[in-house]
């Protein structure tokens, strides 16, 4: 294996010294590494991703990870790493064929009544091939599937590979100027984390189940079935879901399909299932998207490919949404203060030059009219201004952006004059005024309260010391704390108590109503207060 890694090594250092990367390091690198500097036909952006092309799978998809750290990268070197196409020929079906009898430990024909040995589609990590089911009891014919296998050697290729890339990593953070900035061990070992993730099929089998019963019975999106009896860590076996590409344009409009329909479905999928269900899809490239356009003015989504899945603390999901809702306000001062109450911006940050650097970039993109301007943009922009605040932007927020992107790229090639604001803000205000409910302040108490219960009797001889003392600011903040939380706490049982007194009245009056032995306006008075009841609980 150390040899193979060196000689792995070596033929990635040829690459880089034919298409002069040594530029990528200045004047920093040693010549003896990268080669002397000279004039090439093609730029440096390009010369980059046809190395990565050239290297193989493995830096094929760590390009297309790199691609989204734009707050890292030089400009235009993001878009044209996002050119990189996960294009691999398929390998023997026969050799499909043996790897998951391996998996199975039987023979394919005692689990499949047919198997079609050319394979339907193929990626780096795995290929799918077309597959029936025996029938069961009650069944009139076996259910049709895919069958995803991952490739032969997977493992050992992309371990060798990822731990040639943690070297090369090593030796930017040595020579490059810019290696406290940039990273390069950090962001390898964030790639190592998603690349690992995608070699366990049953970890997208997972995925894929947990995305589908979120989006149960909706008309926006399906997802399939997995077959978990049928799956393993390197097979997955699920419905074989019809639809059209959706890169499929032509084939779209003879179907009739209302294209601004469909690209404001792709982003009210995507933001709810940001802030509604905190779990979204985070590979929607065109290649992972089907529609079904058997009902033109409503199209309905299937997703493909869950290897990739985000998402977001409490947090981040509070920071996103009230930053979004900033933003379109123009509410500059607000994005700052966000940072710094979040504690994601050391705490004396200058409110004041921090609003101004945001102004700085915000601006420009709110002199366009609402349906040019680019949530992904923002993010970008304002990731980039925070680091220079010294804010280390987080793993699972690249992810969000690079999503970001790729739906609002979508949703721009299938209708350019999108508004993506006027799709997203209800899904956000909805999302803040549930937030805000009783219902969800009860229910958050409710989960918190064993580990309140818990800490209490550990924390009140601390908490009394603190408060006698009285001179400490931490204490008065203390103070002021409990007083918010009781505050929450009366206001979450008054609340649940004029629930309980609503729903009582409510239902009475609706018996009374039905089964009068009472006049009827008795009952309909009763279920009246009752609603009224409900009202004053959602007021606290």
């Amino acid at each position: 294996m150390m040899f193979d890694r060196s000689r792995r090594m070596l033929e990635i250092i040829r690459t880089a010294r034919r298409y002069g990367l040594g530029e990528l390091a200045g004047d920093t690198a040693p010549t003896w590494l990268l080669g002397k500097p000279r004039d090439f036909d093609e730029p440096l952006n390009v010369r980059l991703r046809l190395a990565l092309e050239e290297l193989g799978p493995v830096f094929v998809k760590f390009g297309q990870t790199l691609s989204t750290r734009r707050d890292l990268l030089p400009d235009g070197m993001a878009e044209e790493l996002a050119k990189l196409q996960d294009e691999v020929p398929p390998f023997e079906g026969a050799e499909a064929r043996r790897l998951i009898e391996s998996a199975y430990g039987h023979s394919l024909d005692r689990f499949f009544e047919y198997f079609e040995t050319e394979p339907m589609a193929a990626a780096s990590i795995a290929q799918v091939h077309r597959a029936r089911l025996h029938a069961r009891e009650g069944e009139a014919e076996g259910r049709s599937v895919v069958v995803k296998v991952l490739r032969p050697d997977v493992h050992e290729r992309i371990e060798r590979d990822v731990a040639v890339l943690y070297r090369l990593a090593g030796l930017a953070a040595r020579f490059h100027p810019e290696a406290k900035r940039l990273r390069p061990v950090e962001i390898v070992a964030e790639y190592d984390r998603i690349i690992t993730d995608e070699l366990d099929l049953m970890r997208e089998g997972a995925n894929a189940s947990q995305l589908g019963r979120n989006w149960a019975g909706s008309d926006l999106i399906v997802h399939p079935e997995i077959h978990f009896d049928y799956s393993t860590e390197s097979v997955l076996v699920m419905e074989h879901m019809h639809g059209v590409p959706i890169d499929d344009v032509d084939t779209l409009k003879a179907a009739g399909v209302d294209f601004k329909v469909l690209a404001e479905r792709g982003v009210e999928i995507f933001f709810k299932q940001v802030f509604r269900d905190n779990f979204f899809h985070a590979d929607m490239h065109p290649g992972n998207i089907l529609v079904q356009p058997e009902v033109p003015h409503r199209p309905r989504y299937v997703g493909l490919d869950f290897g990739i899945v985000g998402s977001l603390t409490a947090d981040d999901q509070r920071y996103l949404a009230e930053n979004f809702l900033a933003f379109f306000n123009q509410d500059y001062r607000k994005i700052a203060e966000l940072h710094v109450e979040s504690g994601w911006m050391p705490a004396d940050t200058s409110i004041e030059e921090f609003e101004g650097a945001i102004r700085t970039v915000s601006e420009p993109i709110m002199n366009k009219p609402l349906a040019e301007i680019s949530f992904g943009l923002f993010l970008v922009r304002l990731f980039k201004i925070a680091r220079r605040y010294r804010y280390q932007v987080q793993p699972q927020l690249v992810l969000l952006q690079k999503t970001v992107l790729n739906v609002e790229g979508l949703g721009r090639d299938l209708y350019p004059q999108l508004d993506l604001w006027a799709t997203a803000k209800p899904v956000l205000e909805q999302w803040m005024r549930n937030r805000a409910s009783p219902r969800v302040a009860g229910e958050r108490l409710k989960n918190q309260l064993p580990q309140i219960m818990d800490s209490l009797p550990r924390m009140l001889p601390t908490l009394m010391k603190r408060l006698d003392e009285g001179t400490n600011p931490a204490a008065r903040e203390l103070e002021r704390a409990l007083t918010d939380i009781t505050q929450e706490l009366r206001s979450a049982r008054r609340a649940m108590r004029w629930t309980v007194v609503g729903t009582g009245l409510v239902v009475s009056g609706v018996l009374l109503v039905i089964y009068p032995p009472a006049p009827v306006w008795v009952g309909i008075v009763g279920a009246l207060a009752g609603f009224g009841c409900w009202v004053q609980a959602s007021r606290g």
